[in-house]
């Protein structure tokens, strides 16, 4: 009896004979090799290298952001292992950051298994920063930062900007940020680009600025505007939400194993928020998300005029109450707090009620588990905490399985010029090959 592979065997040489056969043509190894076809084989297949190229930039920035995000200095080895690339792989990527002079090694450190020490890794200090700048409704100001993470420089001016002239205020910011980009570049610093957080609604990254109440400008071509001066005509902003830059700095800040996600709310004149969602902000079809000092609280006396969260907890309403003239710095709140003045209690932890109210619609619309205070209230923040968390418990429906904690800003002061600061920074991680021909 025949095995079985004879019987496939002898069905596969039948099936070969009943099937027309089909002249093959010559292979490459079969052709002539004429001069001409020679050519051919050593031209460069143009998409495969492009593909390289693609993956040699993603490589590298991912690498790269290893080492910036990182909350303690990597070495190759826990880049190799955080990654999934190839120990090998990994090392030349870094050999190219550092040489580039965005990455530099430090000290080696002494492991408790066999082998060489480790070398950790970290972001070169005072060679590539980003400036982040702001027009508030009280001040205006800038901050340059760089990959460390280290302000190298900064500048802030009071002045009441309510009402103001576009032209003039975005004029004398050009003019503050002069001196500012002069001393980065004495000191050998190169700047990625600038980014301005305004307080109102701006569309996306270009804008324009769609309106700002506290300011009275209204669809303002902002970066136009700052493009033509001759400041900033080679560094034109990215402008943004001042609320949504804060946010991504304490994103930044609370950075970790795990991407934080938290409702970030900042108390200036105006009331601003922002969502932060696994370390990215939640920006809404147009850029527009996070306006939460527009929600309505209260109906008002005759039940038919609404009356916003901005107006019942922003820092005109806070000094009034406290029995200071609208437009005082909140530093006077602050200061009367200290001194035990009971109207400046009263009038802080009103706030916090109205403020609570309107947290506790947003929690339970978008369902966060932690609410993060900043800017005025991260200021009084021992005033208000108890109350905005009692507010929780009390309105969110989910809370008694997982009531929002509420939290402090990690930030600090001025957290939306660092944001801005941060965002340009995060171009030079997402490609840093530009930065190997500039930078040395």
């Amino acid at each position: 009896m025949p095995r079985e592979d004879d019987e496939s065997g002898a069905r596969a040489v039948a099936v070969a004979a009943a099937t027309p056969q089909v002249p093959v043509p010559a292979t490459s190894d079969d052709a002539p090799r004429t001069r001409e076809g020679r050519a051919a084989e050593r031209v460069p297949d143009r998409a495969r290298a492009a593909r390289q190229a693609q993956m040699r930039t993603h490589n590298l920035s991912v690498t790269l952001a290893q080492i910036v995000d990182a909350l303690s200095p990597p070495s190759r080895a826990q880049i190799a292992s955080a990654t999934g690339l190839a120990r090998g792989t990994v090392t030349g990527l870094v050999d190219l950051l550092i040489e580039a002079g965005l990455v530099r090694e430090l000290d080696p450190v002494v492991v408790a298994r066999a082998g060489r020490p480790a070398v950790p890794l970290a972001p070169t200090p005072g060679r590539v920063a980003g400036v982040g700048m702001e027009v508030n409704v009280d001040y205006l100001g800038l901050r340059a930062v760089d990959l460390a993470g280290g302000v190298l420089v900064e500048t802030v001016e009071r002045a009441d900007l309510r009402g103001s002239d576009p032209d003039a205020v975005l004029d004398r910011l050009a003019n503050l940020a002069a001196p500012v980009l002069a001393s980065l570049a004495a000191d050998g610093v190169r700047v990625a680009g600038t980014a301005l957080a305004l307080p109102g609604l701006v569309d996306r990254i270009t804008g324009p600025l769609r309106y700002a109440p506290n300011l009275g400008w209204r669809d303002v071509d902002v970066v136009g505007r700052l493009a033509a001066h001759p400041v900033l005509a080679d560094l034109p902003p990215r402008v943004a939400n001042e609320a949504n830059l804060a946010a991504r700095a304490e994103a930044h800040a609370r950075r970790g194993r795990v991407a934080p996600s938290f409702l970030y709310v900042s108390g200036e004149v105006g009331v601003g928020g922002a969502l932060v969602l696994d370390g990215e902000i939640f920006l809404g079809r147009h850029g527009w998300g996070g306006e939460i000092g527009h929600v309505v609280v209260d109906g008002g006396p005759d039940g038919t005029r609404p009356v916003s969260l901005e107006q019942r907890a922003g820092q005109d309403a806070i000094a009034r109450a406290a029995g200071l003239a609208p437009g005082a710095p909140f530093a006077d709140v602050v200061a009367a707090l200290a001194a035990g003045d009971a109207r400046a209690r009263d009038a802080v932890r009103g706030a916090a009620r109205w403020l609570g109210l309107a947290v506790a619609t947003v929690a339970n619309v978008v369902d966060v588990s932690e609410v993060v205070l900043g800017g005025t209230f991260g200021l009084v923040f021992d005033e208000v905490q108890d109350v905005v968390r009692d507010a929780l418990a009390d309105r969110v429906i989910f809370a008694d399985w997982s009531a929002p904690s509420v939290c402090r800003s990690a930030a600090g002061d001025y957290p939306a010029m660092t944001g801005g600061a941060l965002a340009v920074l995060r171009t030079v991680v997402s490609d840093p090959t530009p930065w190997f021909a500039t930078t040395s």
